[in-house]
């Protein structure tokens, strides 16, 4: 099984083997093997392409949730001798300010060294989605106030306003404060929409009665920062995230939109490593701890 998700994730029966550890005459023999047990063939195989038959997207999830059970039973052992050890997935928006993520996940690492760390940045919605379907233990969220993410438990982390920012040579560069009508008639660098970090912005224009140019749609932070320092357009980020950018230009906002940061995590019981990197948070696995502020389980 473990053989077959690899060739299914690398479409290449060299790099699964490379990825694997084994030689690819042995790994091609037990996924050859394997397919005669079933009674099905696995991959169609060319020259040129490996992908997956029916039977083999069909078999597929199942040979990951029954790998991720194994693994998960060794680390349920480790952990009743004192050991955690296991995968820790994270995900997170890139603008997380409320946790300085990268120093927590350092002191983890050299507390629990048997553990495999793991990062995935992208959007809310998708890291939702992700802890979700358990490909994440947990995930920071950057969120409107008023949401709240369903089918997992989460936690509000930080509330706070979005500021403008502008390249240090734009006209706007040299004023301290700004409001949303003063700005809608410049073109704007902003997320796709649809995505939490899109929704912020443009409900806090709609609310002000004003419209704006969304000229330039990007994916993150940092192209979005490139853009601005071209003087191509504005940017709108967190307040809390903005010393991160120290060239650009910071303009406050009388009627900013807010934000809250958010961390989510399973509904269904954590592995030992992720109760521990939450317990590490001041989130205990059964969630009682008050110090991130009030959990919900949706």
């Amino acid at each position: 099984m473990r053989y077959v998700v690899a060739v299914a994730e690398t479409s290449n029966f060299t790099r699964a083997a490379e990825q694997c550890l084994v030689v690819q005459s042995a790994l091609s023999h037990q996924i050859a093997r394997l397919e005669r047990e079933l009674g099905a063939k696995l991959f169609d195989r060319t020259s040129r392409r490996v992908r997956l038959t029916s039977a083999g997207e069909a078999f597929l999830p199942a040979a990951r949730q029954a790998l991720d059970a194994a693994e998960r039973a060794q680390a349920e052992v480790a952990a009743a001798v004192g050991e955690i050890r296991g995968r820790l997935a994270i995900g997170a928006i890139p603008t997380v300010a409320a946790v300085d993520l990268p120093a927590a996940l350092k002191r983890f690492h050299l507390r629990h060294r048997q553990v495999r760390i793991s990062l995935r940045s992208g959007a809310s919605e998708e890291l939702i989605e992700r802890v979700r379907q358990g490909t994440l233990d947990a995930a920071f969220l950057g969120l409107p106030l008023d949401a709240r993410p369903k089918g997992v438990r989460g936690r509000e982390l930080a509330r706070g306003d979005l500021v403008a920012v502008v390249a240090p040579d734009h006209p706007l560069a040299a004023k301290d404060h700004a409001n949303l009508h003063e700005l809608s008639d410049e073109p704007f660098v902003d997320f796709p929409p649809g995505s939490a970090a899109r929704a912020q912005s443009d409900e806090a224009f709609a609310a002000a009665g004003a419209r704006r140019d969304v000229a330039f749609e990007v994916t993150t932070v940092d192209f979005m920062a490139r853009l601005i320092r071209q003087g191509l357009g504005i940017g709108m980020l967190p307040a809390a995230f903005v010393s991160e950018l120290p060239d650009l230009r910071v303009l406050r906002l009388g009627d900013a939109p807010a934000r809250m940061e958010y961390l989510v995590w399973s509904r269904f019981p954590l592995s030992p490593a992720a109760a521990a990197f939450l317990s590490a948070l001041g989130v205990p696995a059964a969630g009682s701890s008050p110090q991130l502020g009030q959990d919900h389980a949706e």
